[in-house]
């Protein structure tokens, strides 16, 4: 009796250990991968700031990019220069740059890439770099103009 519940026990036991196993396995995990068609944002060097496309893998350091919607040149760059994105498009290893602007049009990556928050938030970084003196100057007004007014209907509701 004291036998079938220790084995009834483990055998419990051995499930939920394996449950969770799997539940660990499918859930955490990368969801951008380096792979061809991969969509990717370039972060150093003269075409900063730029999407492109992966269209083959170099070595473990490398790859190849291409961007002919967004100007950058087909190159050989590492991956420490460029960021993964959500976004992939259907081509082959080495595509042309036509078969690529094609994926890039069928798929409307441009318009996915300006809807993300990440997009909006680099360009907002750039529209604040880009602002004179005086641009900053009127921001600082507005600012404490809208601080005033949030004080006064919090003053008002208390």
């Amino acid at each position: 009796m004291v036998l079938v519940v220790v084995v009834v026990v483990l055998l419990i036991s051995l499930l939920f250990f394996l449950a969770s196993d799997i539940l660990i396995r499918y859930t955490m995990g990368f969801t951008r991968f380096v792979e061809v068609g991969r969509v990717v944002l370039i972060n150093y060097g003269p075409d900063s700031g730029k999407l492109a496309t992966i269209i083959d893998i170099v070595d473990q350091n490398k790859c190849l990019v291409d961007g002919p919607e967004t100007g950058v040149a087909r190159q050989v760059i590492p991956y420490k220069r460029i960021a993964l994105t959500d976004f992939t498009v259907k081509v082959q290893r080495n595509a042309r740059a036509k078969t690529l602007k094609a994926a890039w049009a069928e798929e409307d990556i441009a318009a996915k890439w300006e809807a993300t928050s990440w997009a909006k938030k680099l360009s907002s970084k750039k529209k604040r770099a880009n602002l004179s003196d005086f641009d900053r100057f009127k921001v600082m007004v507005a600012r404490k103009q809208k601080s005033a007014i949030i004080s006064k209907k919090m003053k008002e509701l208390s």
